[in-house]
């Protein structure tokens, strides 16, 4: 009789301890939930006829497994539902290389039909000239690149983002998440050093990392950064070594510029807070997602496509912004980010929105203990990199506005680079 007693009492207990993890797994759940962005979404809204014949053909320098080729995607199947396209109107080429391939590959799709064809990676863009320069009626857009301006052909588009606004909130979140870390005393004011995983010194990486700490230095004024270059684009293994170093040089907080999970991964394993790009990480990462920062495609996509139906001109060089909708920052995740992260989030949005706020204003960085009053920007390709424009003036760099793609090459000061063999 005792032991049936005894059995019962476990077997209630089993129950409840079952009843009190769920609970906690449903509490975790909500927990790690994303709140709403702090920019919003622009509606994508269908204002044109598009003939039943019409194709448009994607690039892809990878495929799904890199968020960079990723976010591209997704931004298409935006538009294929907001345009209502079929499956057989959208022509992917993926895991494409920066080489002669693309210049194949954009062939094939001129020879598959498409009116309009779209690469995604800078290395592609001498490939795709090439073959708008063989077919004229074809349209030809490009991702990040810079000779759109320069070369006059008709049909041969760059497309950019300013993505060092978003970079810049995303640098916020961070900076934040630094002053919980000190006002708890978990690190001192003076250790409240960041890391970046860099693939290039590339202007739109040296332009990314350079906004994203800006961002931080807005609120948490003793940030310093340190960051490491991998020389790839998408490399999980070497994006994890790099971030492993990094944390192991004294960071606290990691973000990246490269386009696999190495890097999240390996903060979620340490438990190091990390910012991502191009997508949210919560998912794989629920305890050290801060916020992700991204450029959503789509409305380019829309602009691009509506013009080849329409027959009215793409933009030689288009660049969208927080207002267009084409910079996006994800929800943030509270149960990694600081408290009120959100609330300044949307203070600094309106500012941005109005223009009161300048990313890169330059009263808030100095070069070698220095204020900036001039610079020289290379903003028309060349062979020989010449710097030919001014882009410092009413107190800021200008950065995407004589030409989409980043130009933003400034070290500045607060920042050290631990490698710089890659560009």
């Amino acid at each position: 009789m005792f032991k049936k007693a005894l059995s019962l009492c476990l077997v209630v207990l089993m129950v409840a301890a079952l009843c009190i993890s769920m609970a906690s797994c449903g509490e975790t759940q909500e927990e790690t939930k994303l709140t709403e962005s702090p920019l919003g979404e622009v509606e994508l809204k269908k204002d044109f006829e598009i003939p039943e014949d019409f194709k448009v053909g994607f690039i892809l320098l990878h495929d799904e497994a890199s968020t960079y080729d990723l976010n591209f995607i997704n931004a298409v199947k935006k538009v294929q539902k907001a345009l209502g396209l079929t499956d057989t109107q959208i022509v992917y080429k993926k895991n494409i290389p920066e080489s002669n391939k693309c210049y194949e590959a954009a062939v094939d799709l001129v020879d598959e039909g498409c009116d309009v064809i779209f690469a995604d990676s800078f290395g592609h863009e001498t490939h795709l000239l090439k073959a708008a320069k063989e077919y004229p009626n074809v349209q030809f857009c490009h991702a990040t690149g810079t000779m759109a301006h320069t070369e006059g052909l008709a049909n041969f588009h760059n497309a950019f983002a300013s993505i060092y606004q978003g970079r810049y909130l995303a640098g916020v979140a961070a900076g934040l998440k630094l002053n919980e870390m000190i006002d708890s005393g978990k690190i001192t004011a003076d250790k409240a050093k960041m890391g970046y995983v860099g693939a290039f010194t590339f202007a739109e990486v040296i332009s990314g990392y350079t906004s994203f700490y800006l961002g931080a230095k807005s609120v948490c004024p003793s940030v310093t950064m340190e960051v490491q270059f991998t020389g790839s684009w998408y490399d999980e293994i070497k994006e994890k070594e790099a971030a492993t170093a990094l944390i192991n040089n004294g960071c606290v907080l990691i973000s990246q510029h490269a386009d696999s999970m190495g890097a999240p991964s390996v903060c979620e394993e340490k438990s190091v807070p990390n910012v991502s790009y191009n997508g949210s990480t919560e998912e794989s990462c629920p305890n050290t997602f801060i916020i992700t920062s991204r450029i959503d495609w789509a409305p380019y996509f829309m602009h691009m496509i509506k013009g080849v139906c329409t027959g009215t001109a793409i933009d030689v060089d288009w660049c969208g912004d927080v207002n267009s909708g084409a910079v996006v920052v994800s929800g943030v995740n509270e149960k990694a980010a600081a408290k009120d992260t959100l609330a300044k989030l949307k203070e600094v949005v309106t500012k941005l929105k109005s223009g009161e706020l300048k990313v890169f204003d330059t009263n808030t960085f100095t070069v070698e203990g220095k204020k900036l009053d001039s610079y020289l920007a290379d903003v028309n390709t060349d062979a020989a990199f010449e710097k030919d424009t001014e882009v410092i003036k009413d107190g800021y760099f200008h950065e995407s506005e004589f030409r989409a793609a980043p130009y933003f090459d400034i070290q500045i000061d607060g920042i050290k680079l631990l490698n710089t063999n890659f560009g």
